[in-house]
């Protein structure tokens, strides 16, 4: 292996269970690292009295078909909770978008940790409007959603042997978050809007989880893009993170292929027309050069108390090359999925 391959390798993989946090709540030094399954015991974060104000956790699911887009939050802040169902129509270029904050942890229940099979406790929410609840198992994750207008029951399948990119990003030891950003999964179910029920297109589907547990900053920026489909007969997915990790040693980037993951450990370059948000988009980097050319910006800002957020997520096709761990630029043509750009103060 060559020096730059070598240096493309620095984080460390963790392959047995570990603690995200110690007795005290601090980050343990021994959960740093990235996983290939979930491996983090996370059920320290929201411990009472830890982190108080801090804490943030969340399941986010991102659905893509050929016919539509779907995203489903619930999402526990200490002091609020976030929880949304958005559906984008994408002949018609028109979404649906009910969302609900509620004080403190209301209405809502989140597992401790990811990965705890069978039986494990759902993700659920109760909240005006929505009612949401996503249950996993070995075989997959189950999610149900309703709002006055949209009904969603989708799976979002694990094939055998199927790797998630686990990874802590240490800002301190107070400061730190755990994510798991499990892409190309094939997903089947429905989509009922105003009574109308759209089966998913088999093959065509994906799912995409971006499960989180940690102690944020009030202040932080990202960039985050996900993709997901078939090409050439292989089942692909892209992972690629940027801004929040910076400095910290940590990347969230990898390359799926067929469900093997293939980790990118050196940070990116993100480049993009802030005035016009749907011109191509470069992401490049160490083992990564890929084009993404929007087709829809969902926009949104929220600004209520001392939450202040703006989202730019940006939905569109990659193409370009991402290098594997063997060394092999796998060619990427036309991978449905989204890249954007997030302010928050929370």
């Amino acid at each position: 292996m060559n020096d730059a391959r070598t240096a493309l390798t620095h984080e460390r993989e963790i392959t047995e269970p570990v603690s995200l946090t110690l007795p005290n709540g601090r980050l343990n030094p021994a959960a740093v690292g990235w996983t290939r399954h979930p491996l983090h015991d996370t059920s320290g974060i929201g411990a009472r009295g830890r982190g108080t104000g801090r804490n943030k956790r969340w399941e986010y699911w991102g659905i893509t078909t050929p016919d539509h887009i779907v995203a489903v939050t619930v999402a526990m802040l200490d002091y609020a909770t976030l929880n949304q169902v958005w559906v984008f129509d994408r002949a018609a270029a028109t979404d649906i978008d009910a969302s609900a904050i509620t004080p403190l942890s209301r209405g809502v229940d989140l597992p401790g940790s990811l990965g705890e099979g069978d039986g494990a406790r759902p993700a659920t929410a109760r909240v005006p409007g929505i009612e949401t609840t996503i249950t996993d198992s070995a075989s997959g994750t189950r999610i149900v959603a309703t709002t006055k207008r949209v009904a969603i029951d989708i799976v979002a399948e694990r094939p055998d042997g199927h790797e998630a990119l686990g990874v802590v990003v240490p800002w301190s030891d107070t400061r730190f978050q755990y994510t798991v950003k499990d892409v190309a999964r094939p997903a089947r179910g429905t989509v009922t809007i105003d009574g109308v029920t759209h089966e998913l297109p088999a093959g065509e589907s994906w799912a995409v989880l971006d499960h989180g547990r940690g102690r944020w900053p009030y202040s932080m920026r990202w960039h985050w893009g996900a993709a997901s489909g078939i090409e050439h007969g292989r089942r692909l997915g892209l992972q690629l993170g940027g801004l929040w990790t910076d400095g910290t040693g940590s990347t969230e980037n990898a390359l799926s292929v067929d469900g093997r993951l293939h980790k990118l450990g050196a940070e990116l370059d993100w480049r993009f027309d802030p005035s016009d948000w749907l011109r191509p988009w470069t992401i490049t980097g160490d083992r990564v050069d890929v084009i993404f050319t929007p087709f829809h910006d969902r926009y949104a800002k929220t600004a209520l108390g001392v939450i202040h957020t703006e989202t730019h997520q940006c939905f569109g096709t990659y193409r370009g090359t991402v290098t594997d761990d063997s060394g092999t630029a796998v060619p990427v043509e036309a991978l449905l999925g989204w890249a954007e750009f997030v302010k928050n103060r929370w």
